[in-house]
């Protein structure tokens, strides 16, 4: 169980707060923020069923009832809640998303019920309803809000569509931002987790490796996205069997043996570097066959003896040597000057 981080008992201060209203409106209060029972909030529309009035007309009634709370003696006496609520948030970061800081507070379904409740009617918070880029939040500086937010959308745009960075790695960017030091100087990694948790945008994948929200690599859809994140985590070429066991292992997917060869080949990503073995087209591994891969070299390093081009092609591809030296016999692509040395044909 959590342990509760606020000395006060919020049911109990919640019970002199609805106090001075009249039953009607008091009903509807407790009814919205699920403020009894189980802590079910019901809809305008079901209040209004059973009062036989329009939706319009109950959240007239509720918005009545806040105003004349906030009015009330009571809510003056409730000041010292509010400050430690105002506390919470601002040791939280300034702006937390509304789940995390109800989290936080209790593990009481009810009671969060009741903070909420609280968030709304007290005149420190601020509301930030859910966007395209971020979670519904509360804040108790604007100008911190808006400094985390800053923080958060260039990150993203810092990040190409293939980033991962580890948790450790995206959370140094975030403390390390010029904004950052402007909000506080004795920031935690707790912090910078919380504002991370902020966005919609910048979302992480099963290994727990961050990126940008539309990637195949923090979004993953199928075999060869879990296979690009199992390959890239063993760091070397794989076996398509060694992927899908791999897979199957690391997440709990069932991986066929064929699918999984079958969206290897397919996809970009993956480059063909032995009888069966994959490696990633980001560790400079280059699409095609033997005799291309020879071309490639010569094209780029010029004339090389038969050492030069057999050592540089098992350095992109796991074959056996008289594989390369087959290849480069072949005098349709391939000539050997007087020196030994190995050039495409120039009709080529």
């Amino acid at each position: 169980m959590t342990q509760p981080t606020i000395s006060f008992k919020p049911k109990q201060h919640t019970k002199k707060l609805l106090r001075g209203l009249k039953d009607r409106a008091q009903h509807v209060v407790v009814s919205r923020f699920g403020l009894e029972g189980d802590g079910q909030k019901q809809t305008l529309e079901s209040i209004g069923q059973q009062y036989g009035i329009t939706r319009e007309r109950v959240r007239q009634i509720e918005n009545f009832a806040i105003k004349a709370i906030r009015k009330s003696e009571n809510f003056t006496e409730a000041r010292e809640v509010f400050d430690e609520l105002k506390v919470a948030i601002d040791s939280l970061g300034g702006v937390v998303a509304e789940e995390h800081l109800l989290e936080h507070l209790s593990d009481d379904p009810v009671v969060q019920n009741h903070l909420h409740f609280y968030l709304v009617l007290g005149d420190h918070f601020e509301d930030l309803r859910e966007n395209k880029n971020f979670k519904k939040r509360w804040v108790t500086r604007r100008e911190v809000a808006d400094k985390v937010h800053a923080i958060m959308e260039d990150l993203y745009q810092s990040l190409t569509k293939h980033d991962l960075l580890t948790e450790e790695e995206i959370l140094e960017r975030i403390l390390g931002h010029e904004h950052a030091s402007d909000i506080r100087n004795d920031l935690s990694d707790d912090t910078a987790k919380r504002w991370l948790a902020l966005s919609k945008t910048i979302q992480s994948n099963p290994l727990n490796e961050w990126g940008r929200h539309d990637s195949p690599n923090v979004s993953t859809r199928g075999i060869k996205d879990y296979a690009y994140l199992v390959m890239r985590k063993n760091g070397s070429p794989m076996h398509f069997r060694e992927v899908a066991e791999a897979i199957s292992k690391t997440f709990g997917k069932e991986a066929h043996v064929a699918t999984c060869h079958n969206e290897l080949i397919k996809d970009s990503r993956f480059v063909l570097v032995g009888r069966g073995l994959y490696g990633l087209k980001q560790w400079g591994y280059k699409a095609g066959v033997v005799r291309e891969v020879i071309e490639d070299i010569l094209r780029t390093k010029g004339p090389l003896t038969k050492e030069e081009v057999v050592d540089r092609v098992l350095k992109e591809r796991y074959l056996k040597r008289n594989t390369i030296l087959v290849n480069l016999q072949n005098s349709e692509y391939f000539t050997r000057d007087a020196d030994g040395r190995y050039h495409i044909r120039e009709d080529k």
